[in-house]
């Protein structure tokens, strides 16, 4: 395993394998505040050459937290398939490239080896990759999970509803709600961040939710983004709860500062399958964002895409219906302009689906970050063709209550018009049968709120 390369006359040396893949990484602000990142241009290329020849057995070998201290390293290590994993081993993360880049490796190939790889193999080739390469990658990749109903097939592009409001007050959440399921937002999820996310609170919200989807017949899932361990009190007390959601971290110290562990994710499936209100097989929803260890001092030295790759391979043990990267969300500290968040976006994108992940990205960011709605846009336009599972919806694309900035209900509508895509397959008919949509079309009754108010 060489460390080294020299170019243009100059030896660059690298002190790790994890040294190597933070200074491939491309220029991110978090990584500079880590301390981690690459002093030059010329360094960053160095350390991409190392990386290229690298083999999948070193990255193997060296996982970015020891395998005896850290149970994420554990569960990407242990569900790696080892028979896979012996067949490609000798692979260079640059070989590793060049095969998912070919045009004759198919979706099929691409899932089998995927079963052989490590989050620092996933992560390794992203950084190798160009904006343009991710999306090409990435469109290769179909995910379908099915909760009450299937995301992620192909000609679909779906949306999460957020109907968020600054007091959770209900009559403001449904309101925002009625609306965006008449523009079609909702197929991927209905799902509420709670300023209050008290037990009494989520079983309310919950409640009013299971309500209004059965009194309308809405082929969708519910979910209240509150605590893991809050959404299992309030199934305990009978809460039709939808899908079990969970902000992640790629390593144990950032899982515990979240407040839980890979045993709770366990016991809350387990419970979701046989309480919850949804059919499943796949009933689990998670979060996350690149940074978000360094945010909690849980990042152990290495770069926030590997770390961000290693939420992907603790998600799969789980098999979730949906992951969504917040790509914005932390702010400038991690992600400084939109040209670092239009890159983690299709990077994330790309290494859930390498994962065989059912990902989905909220295309964000906040007031203080040099980005602009038209930046949101163009990651949203990338993303569309990369054949991202679904988006965020939320009015106007201003979430007054988390403060900060996403794709509105219009987005979603203008996405599927220029890209022939539909919601799900049982949310289209549904809207078909509410009068919404017509031939895959937007009729005139879209945005009418009032339509639910009339029984």
């Amino acid at each position: 395993m060489i460390l080294k390369t020299k170019l243009f006359g100059k030896v660059y040396q690298f002190s790790s394998v994890m040294d190597v893949m933070a200074k491939a990484n491309e220029v991110k602000s978090g990584d500079q505040l880590a301390g981690v990142a690459a002093e030059s241009a010329e360094q960053r290329v160095a350390a991409k050459v190392v990386l290229a020849q690298l083999t999948l057995e070193d990255l193997f070998n060296n996982p970015a937290v020891p395998y005896e201290i850290d149970e994420v390293t554990r569960i990407i290590i242990d569900d790696v398939n080892l028979r896979i994993f012996n067949e490609i081993k000798h692979w260079t993360v640059e070989e590793l490239r060049e095969w998912l880049l070919d045009s004759r490796t198919t979706d099929y190939d691409i899932k089998h080896v995927g079963r052989g790889l490590t989050s620092e193999m996933v992560a390794a080739v992203a950084k190798l990759m160009s904006n343009l390469d991710l999306v090409y990658a990435a469109q290769k990749i179909t995910v379908m999970k099915t909760a009450n109903t299937t995301l992620g097939e192909k000609g679909r592009f779906s949306a999460r509803l957020q109907p968020n409001h600054t007091t959770d007050n209900i009559d403001g959440i449904m309101a925002s709600l009625m609306e965006g399921l008449s523009y079609g937002i909702g197929d991927a999820v209905i799902g509420l961040n709670p300023v209050d996310d008290s037990t009494e609170s989520v079983k309310s919200i919950l409640h009013k939710f299971e309500e209004f989807r059965s009194e309308w017949e809405i082929p969708t899932q519910t979910c209240v983004l509150a605590h893991v361990k809050t959404q299992m009190e309030a199934m305990r007390q009978g809460a039709p709860t939808g899908l079990v959601f969970q902000s992640i971290a790629g390593s144990e110290k950032g899982n515990t500062a979240f407040g839980f562990n890979a045993n709770d994710i366990a016991e809350a499936k387990a419970m979701a399958l046989q309480q919850g209100q949804v059919a499943g097989p796949n009933v689990m929803y998670f979060e996350t964002g690149q940074g978000s260890e360094l945010s909690s001092d849980a990042h152990h030295g290495v770069d926030q895409v590997t770390m961000e790759a290693r939420c992907y391979g603790f998600a799969k043990r789980f098999d979730p219906f949906m992951v969504n990267t917040v790509v914005g969300f932390i702010g400038p500290e991690f992600l400084y302009d939109s040209q670092q968040v239009i890159r983690a976006g299709l990077e994330d994108h790309f290494m859930g689906k390498l994962s065989g992940i059912s990902m989905g990205v909220d295309v964000c960011y906040t007031n203080h970050m040099k980005a602009d709605q038209n930046d949101a846009e163009n990651l949203l336009m990338l993303l569309g063709t990369a054949g991202v599972n679904f988006v965020m919806g939320i009015p106007n694309g201003d979430d007054v209550m988390l403060n900060y900035q996403t794709t509105g209900y219009h987005e979603t509508a203008t996405m599927r018009e220029m890209l022939n895509r539909r919601p799900t397959r049982e949310f289209e008919q549904w809207m078909e049968k509410m009068g919404f949509m017509a031939d895959g079309k937007l009729t005139d009754l879209a945005g009418d709120a009032s339509v639910f108010l009339k029984r």
